[in-house]
């Protein structure tokens, strides 16, 4: 079972129509393309995160080994991105394998069994099966034929909207829910074109999992959101359908059918670029507003991981020091679904984030669809 990122609005009828309603928004931006767009937001969720994990293949490609196929350099690349390697799915290698693992890691952080599950929402845009790989991760870890499993496709934005998704349905009024487990995992590799230098330098593939509860005494931890969406610019990034012809013999005339295939990844970068710049502080700033916290009350600042020079000037426009931003690009690239959840595991298991701390987390990418949520650890 698949759902995109339009469809969650339908949540409405579970969560009440406040609390996610889409609603059309006046942008100030003076570009026709951002003047139709749709937003949803909200307050404090009753419910919290209390486990991460993460998984990333073992091989890896690095910065120098692009070099010998395509017209690039290490510099360049570091320069203009911040990424010195990416890991990348290779063979028979599956993304669901990958997410199973980060998955366990999460459920033993928390203290919980897979049993203990009451949903697995997978957020990929690129799952090892068309229909999904929720269910798949859900069986692989143990999960009880009671857990309820689907997909959300909202490209690199999808772990930020899985959470939020989760959150709603842990809070709303009269749930049973009381665990789930949201995972974000891609392996763009697969669909980027490996001569185009623009494109094959910023990907990688990973998983990471988070686990959301709204059992115990402690304080709220999804505290405010904001998300939105414009179908205007989705030409700025995008992995379209592209069928061969395939005549079948029906009476009279042959029907044409397509045989089944997409085109490479292609992306317009400086669009993207100029998108996420102008876009994120904007929707973080919702959603400090909707969490009611000032920035200064901010401890870190997670951006999707998609290139440096991007959270160097978000963290400026949200005048925060560098010092505060969590970034694991250098060594992954751009994961994609994956990206928020892996750099979060990395720096609690180092230390670096403590539990009490508050963290704006903020996701883009295809659709295009953009958010923010303001979040409390553990």
């Amino acid at each position: 079972m698949k759902i995109s990122a339009a469809s969650i609005a339908l949540l409405n009828l579970v969560v009440g129509a406040s609390a996610f309603a889409p609603m059309q928004t006046a942008n100030s931006n003076t570009n026709d393309r951002y003047n139709t767009e749709l937003m949803a937001a909200s307050g404090k969720m009753n419910c919290r995160p209390i486990g991460i994990g993460s998984a990333a293949p073992e091989t890896i490609i690095t910065n120098v080994d692009l070099e010998s196929f395509i017209e690039t350099s290490d510099e360049w690349i570091a320069a203009r991105t911040g990424i010195s390697q990416r890991r990348v799915l290779t063979g028979d290698e599956k993304l669901r394998t990958l997410g199973a693992k980060a998955a366990r890691q999460a459920l033993d952080m928390a203290g919980l069994s897979a049993e203990d599950l009451d949903m697995v929402i997978c957020a990929t845009s690129s799952p090892d099966d068309m229909f999904g790989d929720a269910t798949a991760i859900a069986a692989e870890i143990g999960c009880t034929k009671a857990t309820v499993g689907f997909d959300l496709t909202a490209a690199c934005s999808g772990f930020l909207l899985a959470s939020v998704t989760a959150g709603q349905f842990l809070s709303c009024p009269g749930t049973k829910l009381q665990n789930v487990l949201v995972v974000g995992a891609d392996a763009l590799s697969r669909w980027v074109d490996w001569d185009d230098r623009n494109s094959c330098i910023l990907f990688g593939d990973g998983a990471g999992a988070m686990v959301i509860t709204n059992q115990g005494e402690e304080e709220p931890g999804l505290l405010g959101f904001s998300a939105h969406s414009n179908g205007e610019g989705y030409g700025d990034l995008t992995c379209l359908y592209n069928g061969d012809p395939r005549p079948i013999s029906t009476p009279g005339e042959d029907t044409i059918l397509s045989s089944g295939k997409y085109q490479k990844l292609e992306m317009n970068g400086q669009e993207v670029y100029k998108f996420a710049t102008r876009e994120v502080p904007r929707v973080l700033k919702e959603a400090l507003e909707a969490a009611d916290i000032s920035v200064d009350e901010v401890d870190w600042l997670l951006l999707h991981q998609a290139n440096i020079r991007i959270m160097e000037i978000v963290a400026k426009r949200m005048g925060m020091p560098f010092e505060k931003v969590i970034t694991n690009l250098s060594s992954y690239g751009n994961t994609s679904a994956a990206s928020i959840p892996l750099a979060l595991d990395e720096a609690v298991r180092s230390g670096q984030v403590k539990k009490g701390d508050v963290i704006a987390c903020a996701g883009f990418g295809a659709g295009l669809t953009w958010g923010a949520t303001i979040m409390r650890w553990g």
